[in-house]
């Protein structure tokens, strides 16, 4: 009785999965590339299954921990029409959702998320292992792309006035910028984890508790600088400033601003070199304000936790 419920699903999956599959990789490259595919989505058990199986194809990932999918999260749009089809044919509706997650290629609005993803623990502390031991797709054909669509927009994705740029096709972290001319020297884009420069503990506590940091207890070195936060997952390195600069005298907030500023749009220009996106955090909102009316198109955060 089992084998009749199981096969509309091996049947739904094998439709799912009818277009040419990509190249697949050598585990651990595979596995982070499910994992980035999962830490778009909500899952109800902080995504333990989705590491559990990461390592195996993402059609499989997608059949094995459909359930652990917060689905009241969750809407599915079959914009090929490829899996109502199958519904039409006397698949369970229930399959519908699991063919059109399963789809080895990433089309948009696919899947919508209602609401803001939190990553899940399981996924986030997965990535930050393999962040640490500087292990990524080299071969530039992995994408950072979920498919997922969120229906409200995260406060941190609000980049302004910066031009938007798609992060579709290249590397996850990648090693080094996709327009580089060749023969150019390319920069070490490899995150190390390096100390905590100076002794100034309110500065390192704000940098070490920003959300999802996978480098907390120390900088991260990238492209020849030390930042203060890597958000593993989102790509995004943190600049964190802890100065009381709305309080200083005119003349010393003005060079002290000019100063952040500059520094700023140079540690912006050595992140985006290698595929990564920043952000600078600050303690108030005066100081947000007056970095921005310098350069509103930096990412400026005020750090509630700080």
């Amino acid at each position: 009785m089992q084998i009749y419920v199981l096969l509309p699903l091996v049947l739904l999956l094998a439709c799912a999965t009818s277009a040419p599959a990509p190249r697949t990789f050598d585990a651990p490259h595979q596995k982070i590339t499910n994992l980035q595919r999962a830490a778009a989505l909500p899952w109800i058990d902080d995504g333990r299954c989705v590491v559990r199986e990461a390592s195996r194809a993402w059609s499989v990932v997608a059949e094995r921990c459909f359930h652990a999918l917060d689905q009241e999260r969750v809407r599915f749009h079959d914009l090929t029409g490829r899996c109502t089809t199958l519904a039409s044919a006397g698949v369970a509706v229930m399959g519908i959702g699991m063919c059109i997650l399963a789809a080895p290629e990433v089309i948009v609005g696919t899947v919508v998320v209602i609401g803001v993803v939190t990553l899940a623990v399981a996924i986030e502390q997965e990535l930050g292992e393999y962040a640490l031991k500087g292990v990524w797709p080299e071969d530039g054909s992995s994408s950072t792309q979920s498919g997922a669509q969120s229906a409200d927009k995260h406060p941190l994705a609000d980049k302004k006035a910066k031009p938007q740029t798609s992060s579709s096709g290249q590397d996850w972290l990648p090693p080094h910028p996709p327009d580089a001319p060749v023969g150019e020297h390319q920069p070490d884009c490899r995150p190390v984890k390096v100390a905590h420069r100076g002794g100034h503990p309110l500065h390192n506590q704000c940098a070490d508790n920003v959300p999802h940091n996978g480098f907390s207890g120390g900088d991260v070195r990238v492209n020849g600088k030390n930042f203060d936060a890597l958000q593993v997952a989102s790509r995004t390195l943190w600049e964190v400033k802890t100065t009381n600069i709305e309080a200083y005298n005119p003349y010393v907030q003005r060079a002290e601003l000019e100063k952040q500023v500059e520094e700023a749009q140079r540690e912006r220009d050595l992140a985006a070199a290698c595929g990564y996106d920043f952000v600078m955090g600050v303690r108030t909102q005066a100081h947000k304000a007056l970095l921005e009316r310098e350069d509103f198109t930096l990412r400026v955060v005020v750090m509630d936790w700080c």
